[in-house]
């Protein structure tokens, strides 16, 4: 992958555009961006970042609940996983080795996964399995 950066917009459904809307979550706000040594995801105001060494696997997830995940990003109470939602079919799980943060700007909470709905979660579990990440078929509900 060298110097190049690859951005993942995320695929908005009707409904849940107009339920970000007022979180500030919009296409131009809502992204995922990968490059040779970091991952990022860019969801309104919320931001995550970490190393692609920190990433140890992807899973293909969906369908989802449209109260638990539209609007802005959601907390997992049972897990602390972060999901940040822009429609209810499918997106894409990316579990890290180290915690994140995400959620709140101090650290406090932090996230052992991130579920994105990008456009090509195929794309980007390919290309995140070409580092470190390892996809698997596996598939739940958030």
């Amino acid at each position: 992958m060298g110097s190049q950066v690859e951005v993942f917009p995320f695929r908005f459904g009707r409904c849940y555009r107009l339920a970000g809307l007022p979180f500030g979550v919009a296409p131009p706000t809502a992204w995922v961006r990968v490059s040779a040594h970091g991952f990022e995801v860019r969801f309104g105001p919320w931001c995550l970042r970490t190393p692609r060494v920190n990433i140890t696997g992807t899973a293909v997830t969906g369908p989802y609940w449209w109260l638990k995940t539209a609007g802005p990003a959601h907390l997992s109470l049972a897990d602390h996983g972060l999901t940040c939602a822009t429609n209810g079919e499918r997106g894409l799980c990316v579990r890290f080795a180290e915690p994140v943060r995400g959620i709140e700007p101090f650290g406090l909470v932090r996230h052992p996964a991130v579920t994105v709905t990008v456009a090509d979660c195929d794309r980007l579990a390919r290309l995140l399995a070409g580092g470190s990440a390892r996809p698997s078929g596996r598939t739940h509900r958030a």
